[in-house]
């Protein structure tokens, strides 16, 4: 197709290192052959992004490990935006065109390693990202480039942008809700009722077991957790949880917890509460390290401890539950900022307190949503 206009530079959020992060004004990205250039929409701010921007180990490096992301980046993976270019090659690769609003995957799988072809790309082992890695800008800036080998999916255009980029999130919990293998008559904890705390909430109601049980300290988030499906929900500030769920269970302890708080109190939380024989999975990304006596997985309890990471297989899913309106997504989409306020849009995200999701709108306006105060 015939190249649109476009305009020479665009503003971009650039990472040159923890604490470090600039809106620079960059080159407008060209398209390669096979390649999708996308005006961003939306992008979400995650939690490992901030995570990112304040130095954690896992993407900055420690004793035990080196850095893994990288300076002269752009930020950004939770994205959607509409195809402005594209050719041949991309058409067959995705079933897009121009003028549909897509969503993108985090990961950008090499898919000629063992994980990429046993089916788990989701591991990859090169495991390039949109956000972290200058090979993918992510998507806080103005347009990107959407690569070869990447994960694309159609979304609808009658959903606000900052919802639509919700599917990143929903997808990672939902990932998180399968490996836990709810059975009817578990009884599901969720701790944490963030974006992936709500959105594991969800993905717990679809599969209906016995009860969910949502854990925080926020009571306006509590509230907005039985919006999504859970049955019983519990002030960790005011009650003592494991208290409260044994009491619940016969003095058993829950069947399930899935922990999305990224708070190393959460875990031993967690692993008190579950009855023995219980299944643990963990999605957070922390910013320091955790401690437990692991005695209790092992002699005590012979827990199910599993591991959780993005949303391999579930976008599809993701993206129905928003097109369809299963979620209260005006409540969970709290704040969408312009790009130039991102250090404003960081600083929502780190205080936890007015905000639940917030996203940045590149060429646009602030919005608050009523009520979100």
């Amino acid at each position: 197709m015939a190249n649109v206009e476009l305009p020479q530079t665009m503003q971009a959020v650039v990472c040159h290192g923890p604490e470090d992060y600039r809106l620079e004004e960059l080159p407008t990205p060209k398209r390669g052959a096979g390649e999708l250039l996308v005006r961003v929409e939306a992008v979400g701010i995650c939690a490992s992004d901030l995570k990112c921007y304040h130095g954690a180990a896992k993407f900055w490096g420690d004793e035990n490990r080196p850095a893994w992301a990288e300076t002269e980046a752009v930020p950004g993976h939770e994205i959607t935006g509409e195809i402005v270019e594209l050719d041949d090659a991309a058409r067959a690769e995705w079933g897009v065109e121009a003028g549909d609003r897509v969503v993108v995957e985090q990961i950008v799988p090499c898919w000629d390693c063992r994980y990429c072809d046993t089916g788990n790309y989701h591991m990859c082992a090169v495991h390039n990202m949109y956000g972290f890695k200058r090979a993918n800008p992510g998507g806080m800036e103005e347009y990107m480039v959407m690569t070869p080998g990447s994960l694309v999916h159609k979304i609808s255009k009658d959903i606000p942008p900052a919802h639509a980029a919700f599917a990143e999130p929903l997808s990672c919990a939902l990932h998180a809700v399968e490996r836990a293998n709810i059975t009817f008559a578990d009884v599901v904890v969720v701790a944490g009722c963030g974006p992936i705390g709500l959105g594991m909430i969800a993905g717990a109601a679809a599969k209906y077991p016995a009860q969910i049980v949502a854990l925080d300290m926020d009571e306006r988030k509590l509230e907005l957790a039985q919006k999504t499906g859970a049955t019983t929900v519990i002030n960790i500030a005011n009650e003592d949880a494991v208290a409260k769920i044994k009491e619940m269970t016969g003095g058993y302890g829950a069947d399930v917890y899935l922990e999305g708080t990224g708070h190393p109190s959460a875990v031993l939380q967690g692993l008190n509460c579950l009855r023995k024989l219980g299944r643990f999975v963990e999605y957070s990304v922390f910013k320091d390290d955790v401690s437990v006596d692991w005695s209790i997985i092992s002699d005590d309890k012979e827990l199910d401890v599993l591991g959780a990471h993005l949303g391999p297989g579930c976008w599809p899913a993701a993206i129905r539950l928003i097109e369809e309106g299963k979620l209260p997504m005006d409540e969970i989409c709290t704040h969408q900022l312009p790009l130039a306020d991102f250090q404003k849009g960081l600083d929502l995200v780190s205080a936890g307190k007015e905000s639940i999701k917030v996203s940045l709108i590149p060429g646009g306006a602030s919005t608050q949503n009523a009520g979100q105060a």
